[in-house]
């Protein structure tokens, strides 16, 4: 099971795809950091293009999320609002968190799931990683899903406020279709969920003590 760490490893990368894609990647050539601030920095790169010539590149170093959808016994979804001050918006999202150095993404997704829910899971399966701003941002969204629900008392973290609500994954989509669901993660983990469902996607599930030495 990937636990997240070095997917976003340009170098680890390139052997496969080299080749095949040199014509689109670019080179490194050098850089600055312009800001360094809790958890992000800001960089910017001077790049080789295929062509030969130079430019610059300036994008967010970041260090990924993880999200989780929570799937309670009767098929209904756990998900949060909360206020999002960039967009100035109350968002409908699925719980999801920036994951610490010593974590793993399912670690990660254990605690943000318990922190900003109060429940735990008794399955989780892994559902896959999505680059979310990828034009400007090296953040990947690690993507788990969990059943057999337990509730248990919400932790948020001081400064966090979050609300708990459910939903039918129609009623979800209904949010979509008329536009309430801006939130990417939340859109393709919903998708993620109707492919499965629809026995489209597959999943494995692993009970929560055998999963967590993943």
């Amino acid at each position: 099971m990937h636990d997240g760490r070095g997917i976003d490893d340009g170098a680890a990368q390139a052997g496969g795809e080299a080749s095949a894609d040199a014509h689109l990647r670019e080179q490194r050539l050098g850089g600055e950091t312009l800001y360094a601030g809790g958890f992000v920095e800001l960089h910017r790169d001077l790049v080789r293009l295929p062509d030969g010539q130079q430019a610059t590149r300036e994008y967010i170093v970041h260090p990924g999320a993880v999200a989780v959808v929570p799937l309670l016994d009767d098929g209904r979804i756990v998900l949060v609002r909360q206020y999002r001050y960039p967009v100035a918006k109350v968002l409908v999202e699925f719980p999801a968190g920036k994951r610490d150095a010593h974590e793993s993404t399912l670690q990660c997704a254990m605690r943000e799931l318990r922190e900003e829910t109060g429940y735990t899971a008794l399955e989780w399966a892994w559902g896959g990683a999505i680059h979310n701003a990828a034009a400007y941002s090296s953040e990947s969204i690690w993507i788990w899903f969990a059943r057999g629900l337990r509730a248990g008392a919400a932790e948020p973290e001081q400064g966090e406020f979050v609300e708990t609500v459910t939903l039918s994954a129609a009623e979800l989509e209904a949010f979509e279709l008329r536009g309430d669901l801006p939130d990417v993660k939340t859109q393709i983990g919903l998708h993620w969920l109707q492919s499965w469902r629809a026995g489209r996607r597959a999943l494995t599930w692993l009970a929560a003590e055998d999963a967590a030495g993943l």
